[in-house]
């Protein structure tokens, strides 16, 4: 469970992110330059990569937590599985 100060870090990120992306959509629509929206892009894609970083941190942190006070190693597993999957 995310604590309130994180969820609402994470959603004022996700309402830059949102800012970003209609600014791209303007951008297309006055017909800038393709290497300008690319690079805002780039932007919003490593901002969204930090979202999930945030994310799956508190996410992994809560499974350890409980797999230490359940001594279940299928909640480690789970949680080992999904760090591979995010990183590949």
């Amino acid at each position: 469970m995310l604590s309130a100060e994180i969820r609402d870090e994470l959603i004022k990120r996700l309402r830059r992110i949102e800012g970003q992306t209609q600014g791209i959509q303007r951008m297309l629509a006055a017909g800038r330059d393709c290497r300008e929206v690319l690079n805002q892009l780039a932007s919003v894609q490593a901002a969204t990569r930090r979202v999930s970083e945030e994310l799956v941190r508190c996410y992994a942190l809560s499974r350890l937590k409980e797999a230490q006070t359940a001594r279940s190693e299928g909640a480690v597993e789970e949680v080992i599985g999904l760090l591979l999957r995010i990183q590949g």
